[in-house]
């Protein structure tokens, strides 16, 4: 046996003394080991936010709260009106509809995942995580894993709400399933810019603040109305806004597509639904390490 120092990524915090037995796999193998253990501990600190919810489902009715009365006053109350601005029926409107609330649904998730972090840094569970032996990062992938495990249930039950409501997809279960697909990468990568948010901010109620952002971003992209009935300043914003990248993908997967943009993102929306989310987990995962790493200093 022999005593090594386990910095950052070995399998515990830094500073922490780990035994490692003689002959432990070197070069590739030790990476692939490691990277096994990160997995495994990102997958325990995962089932600790699932269970909790078990415990607290008042998160998960809180999110689906803004997307379900949206689907009761846009797509009863509202609808006629706005499918007569868009020259459609009150039934082709909810069809438009429904797509844009899953993703709205999404960017939500954006505020529950920023307000938990600043609670765990604030309560001092991650400093008691930090003395663990236990990968560094597993932390913030485990909440990212829940949080999209946790996706899954609002969806289902949106799209429950939806068939209720008369909403349906038209082209098959596989490319449904391609839609609901790209909305949890969607959400995977707002996890982590709420990841950082949690980081960055000092305390719950500014996490609150930052969250009121989520609504432009929400409002001013294809989730209730196309572009085209947007006011034309606006409508450069709402076309390149990652949020309607994943609506019209999901329009056009689920056969949903009543109305069909002219623009360039209309027409490349299936490449750029990847794109987006790709783009934001390369900025927002490392700037959230990061300033995990700059919490203990």
């Amino acid at each position: 046996m022999s005593v090594t120092p386990a910095g950052p990524g070995v399998g515990g915090p830094e500073g922490f003394e780990a035994v490692v037995p003689e002959g432990e796999p070197r070069g590739p193998r030790a990476w692939v080991a490691r990277a096994g253990w990160a997995v495994a501990d990102s997958a325990v600190v995962a089932r600790r936010y699932l269970a909790h919810l078990v415990y607290k489902p008042d998160e998960v009715v809180g999110t689906l709260m803004i997307p379900v009365l949206a689907v009761l006053l846009f797509g009863f109350v509202f609808g006629e009106a706005m499918g007569a601005a868009m020259g459609v029926g009150g039934e082709d409107y909810r069809d438009f509809l429904m797509p844009g609330l899953f993703a709205l649904t999404m960017a939500f998730g954006i505020g529950n995942t920023t307000i938990a972090v600043v609670t765990d840094v604030g309560r001092g569970v991650v400093d008691r995580f930090r003395t663990l032996p236990m990968a560094p990062s597993a932390l913030l992938v485990g909440r990212s894993m829940a949080d999209v495990v946790s996706a899954m249930v609002d969806l289902v039950v949106l799209v429950g709400m939806g068939l209720l409501i008369g909403w349906q997809w038209h082209n098959g279960p596989g490319a449904a399933l391609a839609a609901l697909g790209l909305l949890l990468l969607l959400r995977l990568a707002f996890t982590w810019i709420g990841i950082y948010l949690g980081l960055l901010v000092r305390s719950p109620e500014a996490a609150m603040k930052f969250f009121s952002l989520v609504f432009p971003l929400a409002m001013v992209a294809e989730t209730f109305v196309p572009t085209e009935v947007i006011p034309p300043w606006l409508a450069p914003v709402a076309e390149w806004n990652p949020l309607s990248a994943t609506v019209l993908a999901c329009r056009e997967l689920f056969g949903n597509t009543t109305v069909v943009g002219e623009s360039w993102v209309a027409q490349n929306a299936l490449l750029m639904a990847v794109v987006w989310p790709l783009v934001l987990l390369a900025v927002f995962v490392p700037l959230a390490l990061r300033r995990y790493r700059k919490l203990s200093r």
